[in-house]
């Protein structure tokens, strides 16, 4: 062996060895892996407190991170078949959803679950606006806007209905580090309008098994893999969303029947979601009781 094959046998050798893991000794969080019909039954028997409150969830982030297959992926898990009623592209590489659209989801025959996602033109440097964002959480904003000019799609008199309940950034796992400035910018200004109107902010880490192979060949490892766990610290310094607030999943994309991790990893987030949007409605509730008995008493 040459000098220079021994010089790069060693410098490999000590890289290695200075090197984190690939895996951690247990996993940082936990998941009911397997357990997906406590959590299923969770989000069926979901009711807000008031009687025909809807509880709103919008979802917004950069283009082709997968938006509009997190909500067919969270369809075909409720569903329990595969469901694509949000239209997805795998060619373009400019914005595919091109307005504002509501998702409803069926429960039964004639009837809903009480909460509904809302799917907003993709973060890009031309993209929607952070006012657009802004008008949408207020619910100043209809279904279509964004795709049909000449028709008032601004609303003038919001219902508790018609206002976002909490706020959902969906963000490709491979892109963490290497996002456009403009984009990290626009997340990180969404995120102070949302929070001057007290809605709560979640993240969606999406396309966890094409920026981690240890996923890939087995989800189990989403909490393992020290990788993620660092991309997803990376995310919350540069935007602010806490950690306990950011949820990696996998979206059905190339799949044909339901996957038992997959559907873990989306009731999980789901779940979650629904927490956080239910405790602002009940909150948003009691500020709004306690204004009118203020008024009462001062008349």
């Amino acid at each position: 062996m040459t000098f220079l094959q021994k010089l790069g046998f060693w410098r490999k050798k000590e890289r290695k060895e200075t090197e984190a893991p690939p895996f951690l000794s247990k996993p940082w969080r936990e998941i009911n892996w397997g357990d997906n019909q406590r959590d299923l039954q969770y989000v069926k028997d979901y009711r807000p407190q008031t009687d025909g409150q809807q509880l709103r969830i919008l979802l917004h982030g950069q283009v082709g991170a997968g938006k509009s297959s997190f909500i067919n992926s969270v369809q075909s898990v409720l569903q329990g078949r595969m469901y694509t009623q949000a239209l997805v592209d795998n060619t373009s590489h400019d914005c595919f959803t091109k307005g504002y659209t509501t998702y409803n989801i069926q429960k039964g025959p004639e009837t809903f679950y009480p909460f509904v996602f809302n799917d907003i033109m993709g973060l890009s440097p031309t993209g929607v606006q952070v006012n657009d964002v802004k008008l949408a959480m207020m619910g100043k904003v209809k279904d279509g806007y964004g795709v049909v000019r000449g028709v008032p799609f601004y609303n003038n008199h919001p219902t508790d209905n018609d206002k976002v309940h909490v706020l959902v950034c969906v963000i490709d796992a491979n892109t963490v580090t290497c996002m456009h400035k403009e984009i990290e910018e626009k997340i990180r200004q969404i995120r102070i309008e949302a929070t001057h109107l007290n809605i709560p902010q979640m993240a969606i880490l999406t396309k966890i098994d094409e920026a981690c192979p240890e996923i890939k060949d087995n989800l189990q490892n989403v909490y393992k893999v020290n990788y993620l766990k660092e991309k997803m610290e990376q995310f919350s310094v540069n935007v602010g969303i806490p950690m306990n607030c950011i949820f990696p999943v996998k979206n059905y994309h190339e799949e044909i029947d339901l996957n038992s991790d997959v559907d873990s990893l989306i009731l999980s987030a789901l779940k979650h979601i629904i927490n956080f949007g239910d405790d602002y409605i009940n909150f948003d509730k009691s500020q709004q009781l306690c204004a009118m008995s203020c008024q009462n008493k001062n008349m």
